[in-house]
C-alpha cells in the first residue's frame, strides 16, 4: 500500500454498513417491523421446526440477551413468535416462527431482493462477485484473528 493511498478499507466498510442498516430499516417500516426484527425472524427461519433458545439467537446476532428478550416480546406481540417449553429442557423456552412470521419473512424476502437490486444497480456481476470474494476472506482472516487471542496476526498489528 502506498502512502499516496493510505488504507481506509475499514471506514469504508464501516460507512457501507452503516448506510445499508439506515436504508433496510426505511425499506422495512412499511411492514411494521426493524431490521433487528427481520434479523431475528431470518435466523428463526432457518431454524423453522426446531425454534431457537433466546441465548441462541443472541449468540449469533452478537447482542445482549436483555436486548435479544425485547425483541423477542415485541415480535411475539405482533404475532409472529411464540416461545414453547424445550422439550428435553423443562427450564429452557425455544422461540418459534408463527404462521404469521412465515408469511412477513416472505415478504422481507421481496422487500430484500428489490434493496439489494437497487443497491447493485449499475454495478456488473464481475464486480460483485470479486467484492464478496475479497469480503468473504476479509471475514475469514478476521474470524481467525478472532479465534486464536494472542494469535501471531495480532501480535503484528499491536507491534507485540
Amino acid at each position: 500500500m502506498s502512502k499516496e493511498h493510505p488504507l481506509r478499507i475499514g471506514f469504508l466498510i464501516h460507512d457501507v454498513s452503516r448506510l445499508r442498516r439506515t436504508v433496510a430499516d426505511k425499506a422495512l417500516r412499511p411492514l411494521g417491523i426493524t431490521r433487528s426484527q427481520s434479523w431475528v425472524l431470518a435466523f428463526l427461519h432457518r431454524h423453522e421446526g426446531s425454534g431457537m433458545t433466546q441465548s441462541e439467537l443472541a449468540k449469533e446476532m452478537n447482542v445482549g440477551k436483555v436486548t435479544m428478550g425485547g425483541l423477542i416480546d415485541r415480535l411475539e406481540e405482533g404475532g409472529y413468535v411464540e416461545r414453547r417449553s424445550d422439550a428435553e429442557d423443562r427450564r429452557a423456552r425455544r422461540i418459534f416462527m408463527t404462521a404469521k412470521g412465515t408469511n412477513l419473512v416472505k415478504r422481507m424476502q421481496v422487500v430484500s431482493e428489490k434493496l439489494n437490486a437497487e443497491i447493485l444497480r449499475g454495478i456488473s456481476d464481475k464486480d460483485v462477485v470479486k467484492v464478496e470474494d475479497v469480503l468473504s476472506r476479509v471475514k475469514q482472516k478476521l474470524i481467525e484473528m478472532d479465534a486464536v487471542p494472542g494469535s501471531a496476526s495480532a501480535g503484528r498489528i499491536t507491534g507485540d
